[in-house]
């Protein structure tokens, strides 16, 4: 059976709609769940709702967060209006009934000790800060949920798909990420490790930032990218954004080239990062063929 729909995927990558490959998870087949695994899960963080969403058996996720709801940072987020949605609330969560929540290391701790305090089960996912941890929470999530066999399909495809978006070593431009606040993504981040595979050198890592940080302004001009990628942008003003406005920035767009990326892809480790990965390897393949 998982044969089957191994050769559906592949079919569908070609056409580019990761989505609807995500979506067979849920088409595998799906027996009674045992009386020891959880049948009314929340998820309280973006992350997890995802991932939830993408291996829960039917009915047995009840609720993810607003978060997932918002098309900006939710890769999934069509989806998450057929769930109950919640706002990370301990009162609001417990009356809910569910036999397991599901939470980020960086959600409302406040929540989560409220939670273990009134024995409600919680398990605690970290977030992914590399390609290969994309697989640990797969197979974690597939755990906590008994899933494991449609955790192990997914994993097996975004290994196989992964593969084929490797860029071939060669020419690397040399790439800034630069976001809100002046901030960069280094080598040891998801975003740094997408940026790699898809062909591009990481400036931040020239400048010492291996992880992240707040890149000033002068260090960037300093560094002379030659592609120049960014977050998009919120509508509305914002003081955090402004920096994104300031002449260096625009400089470096102008002379370089800008790739305004979709975050959503970008934020939670799940199978979405073949899509981020995809997109901006189109991008490396037009410069260097100019």
């Amino acid at each position: 059976m998982l044969d089957g729909y191994a050769l559906s995927i592949s079919d569908l990558m070609r056409s580019s709609s990761i989505a609807a490959i995500l979506s067979l998870a849920g088409m595998l087949a799906v027996p009674a769940l045992a009386d020891d695994l959880p049948k009314r899960v929340v998820s309280m963080n973006l992350c997890t709702d995802q991932l939830a969403m993408m291996l829960a058996a039917p009915g047995q996720l009840l609720s993810v967060s607003y978060l997932a709801t918002d098309p900006r940072g939710s890769a999934m987020a069509e989806k998450a209006k057929s769930y109950q949605i919640n706002r990370g609330l301990a009162e609001e969560i417990y009356l809910l009934r569910p036999d397991l929540v599901v939470a980020g290391s960086f959600s409302t701790r406040a929540t989560v000790d409220m939670l273990k305090r009134l024995d409600i089960p919680v398990a605690v996912f970290e977030p992914a800060y590399g390609l290969g941890e994309v697989r640990d929470r797969l197979r974690e999530m597939g755990e906590v949920l008994g899933r494991e066999e449609a955790a192990n399909a997914l994993i097996a495809d975004y290994d196989y798909h992964l593969g084929s978006l490797l860029e071939e070593a060669g020419h690397r431009p040399r790439a800034a990420l630069y976001y809100a606040n002046g901030y960069t993504s280094g080598d040891r981040t998801l975003a740094g490790q997408i940026l790699f595979a898809a062909g591009f050198e990481n400036v931040a890592v020239e400048a010492g930032y291996s992880t992240g940080g707040i890149l000033p302004l002068e260090v960037l001009a300093m560094l002379e990218p030659e592609a120049l990628i960014t977050g998009r942008r919120y509508s509305g003003t914002s003081r955090s954004e402004e920096i994104l406005d300031h002449p260096v920035v625009q400089t470096l767009r102008a002379d370089g080239t800008n790739g305004a990326i979709s975050d959503r892809d970008w934020i939670c480790g799940t199978p979405y990062v073949l899509r981020a990965i995809k997109e901006l390897g189109t991008l490396h393949r037009e410069m260097v063929e100019d």
